[in-house]
């Protein structure tokens, strides 16, 4: 059975009232500048608007422990705006605080054609009337975004589709596993814009290396999925929705299959010994299986083994959910 709940306080009605405003990365939709959040720019701007249902969220699994985090502005193709940007650091925050068995994987995904094209236009726009001192702020607000994502404790994977340009690359950087429909758009699109893709850089630069991201920052060209699995930014494609959603699913399926802290300090140890000495990190990571070893989970995981059973924490694969 499957919950769901949106975040904010109102729901989109998708009305187009006043100004219409395009949306960034060349895309041919539109967005009303009433619907922009609550950002320093929107204020600057004249449309400082109520926080609107840019979110939705879903609980399903055993005992629902999975979230599925879903985008939920389809008609500017899922675009930043303050309002998306506050709600999604909101969620990530609320899921970090829930423990092992209470949450075990994160989907994100995006409603509509594209999974997400980048940065509202509009919002965009509204910056450039503001000081230095006002853009470092909303960038900041975005960067926080990204970490809330970036050091979620359980995997993220990340369901992409249509377009992932500018900021919703960023969104693919930071997810553990990103599986891609063979058609979706990739591109660093923001110097098209006369702008760069700073905020995202250090956890673009962390997956896709540095070599791959001075190839294709400075041009924004956009490029197809291959591309993206050979600079290491996708890790699976698929041909079509029905694959898409296939695939999510036995991404899923390994990693309630897995033990519930075991899974969580497999994701931590990644980013703990980046950057650690040699000798640092050899005393780290025999501390980190040692503890991990005499835990009940590791204990029972063996015992499971020996005794050609499920473990505990395993779903039975033909329970019906």
């Amino acid at each position: 059975m499957t919950t769901a709940a949106t975040s904010g306080q109102t729901e989109r009605r998708g009305q187009r009232v006043g100004c219409d405003i395009r949306v960034g990365n060349g895309d041919d939709q539109v967005v009303d500048a009433k619907e922009h959040g609550r950002s320093v720019a929107g204020r600057r701007a004249g449309y400082d608007a109520p926080m609107t249902a840019s979110l939705r969220i879903e609980r399903s699994g055993p005992g629902n422990v999975v979230a599925r985090i879903t985008l939920a502005r389809p008609e500017v193709h899922n675009a930043f705006d303050a309002s998306l940007i506050a709600e999604l650091r909101t969620a990530f925050g609320k899921l970090a605080r829930e423990g092992p068995t209470e949450l075990r994987v994160v989907i994100l995904a995006g409603d509509g054609r594209s999974f997400c094209a980048g940065a509202d236009l509009g919002w965009m726009r509204a910056s450039m009337i503001l000081d230095t001192e006002a853009n470092e702020q909303d960038a900041m607000t975005m960067a926080d975004m990204f970490e809330a994502i970036d050091t979620c404790p359980v995997p993220v994977i990340a369901r992409v589709h249509g377009a992932a340009l500018g900021g919703g690359m960023g969104l693919c950087a930071v997810a553990d596993l990103v599986i891609a429909e063979s058609g979706t758009r990739f591109g660093f699109t923001e110097t098209r814009l006369g702008i760069l893709p700073s905020v995202i850089s250090p956890f673009v630069i962390a997956k896709i290396g540095e070599s791959h991201a001075r190839a294709l920052f400075p041009g924004g060209r956009r490029f197809d999925a291959t591309r993206a699995a050979r600079i290491g930014l996708v890790h699976e494609i698929v041909e079509g929705d029905e694959a898409l959603d296939a695939a999510l699913e036995t991404a899923v399926a390994d990693i309630l299959a897995s033990g519930p802290t075991a899974t969580r300090a497999a994701k931590a140890i990644v980013r703990e010994v980046r950057g650690l000495g040699h000798g640092s990190s050899k005393w780290h990571t025999a501390r980190v299986i040692a503890r991990q070893r005499t835990s009940e989970e590791a204990q029972e995981g063996f015992r499971a083994f020996d005794e050609k059973r499920r473990p505990a924490w395993a779903p039975d694969p033909l329970e019906d959910e």
